[in-house]
């Protein structure tokens, strides 16, 4: 975290894939005000906190700097890595009002102002907040819900893409459904609750429908809600989390019944309720996807540039060269022509494959440009392989041996030894 705040604040560069935008130049400040910048943040010790607190003062001494947008943008980045709420839903909100549709500040600060809850708010303050997040994350629900029915996806699969879409638009229906419920509307807070259960069925959303059962004066109702938070599966529920939800069904449970017997069958039920529940959704999810759910790499099927679609199970008996890049990658093109020398020296061993996989978020770009490059050769695209293969960053280079197994991994590309590197491994693989 410090050290990717100060390279963005100082000038340097990460390697994240660029947006697709105009580039814009980084505005000038004065050398009195860059030196400042710099020694502020390398004085600044390791803690997010520290680093936000730099900032702030340099925006307090600085208030009209040419960077006051890149600054208030790394104020809030803090603010997360910090988990500080209020200082999210304050430096969040400046960010927005310019950058309206950044997704991931307006999820903090959408859930920052639904949850915010402080005994010290007025009544005012505390609806003028609520009316705030419920904007928010409607905002966000319309944001996701335009890139999901768009077509628009994300560098993975179709599964995964409706997973995290789904998952998007059941947080916004639940900081909705928090919002409102605050504004005094429980019955259509439950409401909008019970829709993001089913958009995304996870234990946050079933805790939201028990929280408005029991404003509403169900508690038997907010007890089986509970259950359904206890019992579901949901790899982001801790411990902790489960223990209070045991603890709070408990005391709803004996509320509604006048003691807890019956309480296990109940926790039983919701326990097959949502098993059925979430493998019916990975079916469904299967029967769209192919690779939903698959973690051999040499099961997965990829779609072609021209849409026929490719299984790998084929190629099991093969040593495979899996190279992975995108159109955006500049060392994927550096690293191109020597990657086809390679291919040159095996053109005639049938037991070596080569697959080009394309990483694009956007398909659409990828035809123009082999068309631009002259590149020759099938295109696949990754359809969730970067997943099963953790691909974290391109070029990347993957050989699976005759097996089908993960015989080497060539992270980035040394030009002066990548060939004869390469070379080696695949003879190696065949052995």
């Amino acid at each position: 975290m410090k050290w990717l705040l100060f390279l963005a604040l100082i000038g340097g560069c990460t390697a994240q894939p660029p947006q697709r935008a105009a580039p814009r130049q980084a505005p000038k400040v004065s050398p009195q005000e860059q030196d400042d910048l710099e020694t502020a943040l390398s004085e600044a010790g390791a803690s997010p906190l520290e680093y936000l607190r730099a900032i702030e003062k340099h925006l307090e001494k600085y208030p009209n700097s040419p960077r006051k947008e890149e600054l208030e943008r790394a104020a809030v980045r803090a603010s997360m890595e910090a988990n500080d709420d209020a200082r999210i839903i304050l430096h969040g909100e400046r960010v927005l009002a310019h950058e309206p549709d950044d997704l991931q500040i307006l999820d903090r600060v959408a859930h920052a102002l639904s949850a915010n809850e402080s005994a010290n708010q007025s009544a005012n303050q505390s609806k003028d907040a609520s009316e705030r997040a419920l904007k928010y994350a409607r905002h966000y629900e319309d944001l996701v819900r335009k890139m999901q029915t768009a077509g628009t996806r994300s560098a993975s699969g179709a599964a995964d893409w409706q997973n995290q879409t789904d998952r998007g638009i059941g947080r916004a229906l639940g900081y909705e459904a928090r919002a409102t419920g605050n504004l005094g509307r429980p019955d259509e807070a439950l409401a909008l609750a019970q829709r993001a259960f089913d958009t995304w069925p996870c234990a946050d959303a079933a805790r939201e429908i028990a929280r408005w059962y029991e404003r509403l004066g169900k508690p038997a109702e907010a007890a089986s809600a509970l259950a359904d938070a206890f019992a579901i599966p949901d790899p982001r529920a801790t411990d902790a989390d489960r223990a209070r939800d045991r603890g709070r069904m408990g005391e709803l449970y004996r509320q509604a019944h006048g003691s807890e017997a019956g309480l296990g069958e109940l926790v039983l039920e919701a326990y097959d309720r949502n098993v059925a529940l979430i493998h019916t959704r990975e079916l469904r999810l299967r029967a769209t996807d192919p690779n939903a759910q698959l973690t051999d790499p040499m099961e997965f099927t990829l779609a072609g540039l021209d849409g026929q679609k490719f299984g790998l199970s084929a190629l099991k008996s093969k040593v495979v060269v899996f190279d992975f890049w995108a159109t955006w990658c500049g060392p994927c093109r550096a690293q191109h022509p020597l990657y086809e020398q390679v291919k040159k020296r095996f053109q005639d061993n049938p037991n070596v494959v080569f697959l080009s996989i394309n990483t694009d978020e956007d398909r659409t770009m990828v035809k123009p440009f082999l068309d631009e490059v002259k590149w020759g050769g099938p295109v696949y695209f990754e359809d969730g392989l970067s997943r099963a293969l953790k691909i974290t960053s391109i070029p990347t280079t993957i050989l699976t041996d005759r097996h089908g197994r993960i015989f080497s991994r060539m992270n980035g590309f040394k030009p002066d030894r990548f060939v004869d590197m390469l070379t080696t491994r695949i003879r190696d693989a065949l052995q």
